[in-house]
């Protein structure tokens, strides 16, 4: 019998990197596209660490399931190339049991708040966090789909979202993860909003995290040809893609298929010297030249199909 196959049910692995500054970005979309979604840790270490004066400490964690030895090489041959491009400190692994996963997680995610919206982790109480009477809430339980409202591509996603959609429109959000982004179109006064992912274990999570907001979300597993099956087909008033920039090259054809004329699309998932790359797929595809947004080392491109405005 392997270790894999001792491993208790519901046990998981924990992989947790230091990182300081331009690293931190890419450890984090790491652990995101190929772990098992990502947290931010920061510490400020004093006079008892050795340091005269206060010194933060940025640890960045994954969780995998303990029998997943395919998610835990991903993780690691990623680890290794970055390490390649700069040094990285020794990852730290440790087995956790189910219950005491479920607290790891947890402790690591606090109320943040997105342009109109304030993204609230499901398992915090109301008492003094919805304070902001005009936020809308988005309630979220990740699990181990991407989409958590820290990292920079979500929130540009949201922040864009909150601009474009109007009430009746229909949204099509491709890559779903955790649901927060279709949420959000939804809490706009979407008339109809349809997610694909090609992980089922994400769509799953995006239907639950929908009915715990009050959302409709028809959330299906598949390729961006799954919305096709949906009641709210193609085109689409609003097309959102929080992908990986090579992904949104390569799907630039099926984005603007989906999107009506004049309707826009909302991509993101790259970075800043990718963007030229990205904009250029998506202007060949029937975009207009895209919008730039930006945040830190991230950007997300907004661009309407064909000259009719958006």
């Amino acid at each position: 019998m392997t270790a894999a196959d001792a491993a208790a049910p519901g046990a998981l692995i924990e992989i947790a990197v230091p990182v300081e500054g331009e690293l931190v970005e890419p450890v984090f979309e790491l652990f995101e596209r190929h772990g098992g979604g990502a947290v931010l840790e920061t510490r400020v270490r004093g006079p008892e660490s050795g340091y005269d004066h206060p010194r933060p400490e940025t640890w960045v964690r994954t969780y995998l399931p303990a029998h997943d030895a395919e998610a835990r090489l991903r993780v690691e041959i990623g680890l290794w190339h970055l390490g390649q491009i700069h040094p990285l400190p020794a990852a730290i692994v440790r087995e956790l049991a189910e219950a005491n996963w479920a607290e790891a997680w947890k402790a690591h995610y606090t109320p943040q708040r997105v342009g109109p919206f304030l993204v609230i982790p499901s398992w915090l109480e109301d008492d003094g966090v919805a304070a902001d009477a005009a936020a809308r809430v988005i309630r979220l339980d990740p699990g181990m789909a991407f989409g958590t409202g820290q990292h920079p591509t979500t929130r540009l996603c949201l922040e864009a979202l909150a601009e474009r959609v109007q009430p009746g429109d229909r949204v099509l959000d491709v890559g779903i993860g955790s649901g927060i982004l279709a949420i959000g179109a939804g809490l706009l006064g979407a008339g109809a909003v349809v997610g694909v992912d090609i992980d089922p274990q994400a769509a799953a999570t995006a239907r639950a995290n929908a009915a715990a907001n009050g959302v409709d979300v028809d959330a299906r597993a598949g390729s961006l040809d799954a919305r096709a099956e949906a009641p709210a087909a193609a085109p689409f008033d609003v097309v959102v893609a929080n992908l990986l920039a090579p992904t949104v090259i390569e799907l630039a054809g099926g984005l603007s298929a989906a999107t009506r004329p004049g309707g826009v699309l909302i991509t993101s998932g790259i970075l800043a010297e990718q963007a030229d790359d990205v904009a250029a797929a998506l202007t060949a595809a029937g975009f207009a030249a895209p919008a730039v947004r930006v945040d830190g080392d991230w950007v997300a491109l907004v661009a309407a199909r064909g000259g009719h405005g958006g």
